[in-house]
């Protein structure tokens, strides 16, 4: 459904709710992004009917945190949060309130925690409702929060890594006041859950504003409580002939910069996570020149490590553990033989691997004659469909009469290297050359594996 049915139906919500005789205005995020000329994912809406009545109200709607007033109306196939205006009191473990009481509109506002976000407006009446002073925030292009800084960011601690990513996806600055108290209270993100960290960092790095996000982790202090691994890039050197960009930290920076926005949402993860074994590789030699020996081997470990530390799935994590790990030999694509080019073109993880190699090579010495040549043979590869799956199979083997064992695998291997070199190219080309070697085999008694 197009954004402008969202808008209608969200407004239809309003409309109901209001003839019904409650209060009812959207709020939050989609009111940010109408007051910026941008057109909201989403709608959110406050109202002083309490759940039962929204209940009454809408065919279908999910009670996903009935104590705190929130509802889910499922209309057209699409989710809205409508919520009960409430005040809150009493946080004691940096996340959640002990005490919620439903109350008026201004109430509601003020118990929010980002004045660009505690817009109220209504979409029947076009009146927009700032108690916050959001509006002329949004004007100053500031991130600040309602009322005193050091309470919001202790009543949940998430708040500290929100700042900072709406900040950077708004491109506005944070308030002075706002950004002291976040640094002062920068070490307390660690007693908030993996999940949700992680959450807030896909989203903080998702282009074009995840360079920002990754500067803005860095002053704030953030960044040695959340990803303290990358610490050490900040200040670890490479070699000016290779990275002209300087420190391995600008280096990934500016990775972050080129990624495209329509980027694999791992691909931020392969950036940051590429190079990470750079400062503990480091050697130098007596000319200057720095090396980082087998720096993508340990940057696998520790790719895997903050992945699990930050609970991505498994099947994510082998992804990008892979392409950390591969991530140098693309560079010696074209002295490659063909079986062994192949081999990294059929890859699972081979385009998220070419687009790490694309942004490298930006966000250093710029030259992209390799990404060229790798695009081309894969291109290439694509016309050739007969060469990605195995020309034989085990059983192929046992029907000439060979046994299942090692020997069985290496036979494979042997002739899979032929078929991806171009000497076999069919099925019936290599059963043929498959016989004659068993017979070959075997004629020098060496044949453990044929029957």
């Amino acid at each position: 459904m197009c954004a402008r049915n969202l808008r209608d139906i969200a407004t239809g919500i309003v409309q109901r709710l209001q003839q019904a005789g409650h209060s009812a205005f959207w709020v939050g995020g989609c009111v940010r992004d109408l007051l910026l000329g941008r057109e909201p994912g989403d709608y959110d809406i406050a109202t002083s009917a309490r759940p039962e009545q929204i209940e009454a109200l809408f065919k279908r709607t999910v009670a996903v945190g009935r104590k705190f007033g929130v509802m889910v109306v499922v209309e057209d196939g699409h989710q809205f949060q409508v919520a009960t205006f409430r005040a809150e009191s009493d946080y004691v473990d940096g996340r959640r309130p002990e005490k919620v009481v439903f109350s008026d509109a201004r109430a509601d506002a003020l118990r929010r925690y980002f004045t660009v976000n505690g817009l109220f407006y209504d979409p029947i009446t076009n009146q927009l409702h700032d108690w916050v002073g959001g509006e002329a925030d949004l004007r100053a292009r500031l991130i600040r929060t309602i009322g005193n800084p050091e309470e919001r960011f202790a009543e949940d601690h998430l708040r500290l890594l929100r700042a900072v990513r709406f900040a950077a996806q708004l491109d506005f600055q944070i308030e002075s006041g706002t950004f002291a108290a976040l640094k002062a209270n920068a070490h307390k993100i660690t007693g908030i859950s993996a999940e949700r960290i992680r959450e807030e960092l896909i989203k903080l790095f998702k282009p074009p504003h995840a360079a920002r996000g990754l500067e803005l982790l860095r002053e704030s202090g953030l960044l040695e409580h959340v990803l303290p691994e990358l610490v050490p890039t900040i200040t670890c050197a490479q070699s000016p002939d290779y990275h002209p960009e300087g420190t391995v930290y600008t280096h990934i920076k500016l990775m972050l910069q080129h990624m495209p926005n329509d980027a694999d949402p791992l691909l931020p993860w392969a950036v940051l996570l590429h190079d990470i074994a750079k400062p503990q590789t480091a050697t130098r030699d007596p000319d200057g020149t720095i090396h980082f020996y087998e720096h993508e081997k340990l940057g696998a470990e520790i790719a895997e490590a903050v992945l699990e530390r930050l609970r991505f799935p498994r099947k994510q994590i082998e992804e990008v553990v892979k392409v950390v790990r591969y991530h140098m030999q693309l560079k010696d694509a074209m002295q490659m033989r063909k079986s062994t080019l192949r081999r990294l073109l059929l890859r699972p993880t081979f385009k998220l691997e070419l687009e790490l190699h694309r942004l490298d090579c930006l966000g250093s010495h710029g030259r992209l004659d390799v990404y060229e040549f790798l695009r081309e043979k894969a291109a290439e590869l694509e016309r050739e469909p007969q060469v990605r799956p195995p020309l034989l199979t085990g059983h192929d083997l046992i029907a000439l009469g060979m046994k299942p064992g090692p020997a069985m695998g290496a036979l494979l291997a042997e002739i899979r290297e032929k078929q991806l070199q171009d000497e076999l190219k069919t099925p019936e080309q290599a059963r043929e050359w498959a016989r004659l070697r068993l017979q070959q085999i075997a004629g020098q008694g060496s044949a453990p594996g044929v029957a």
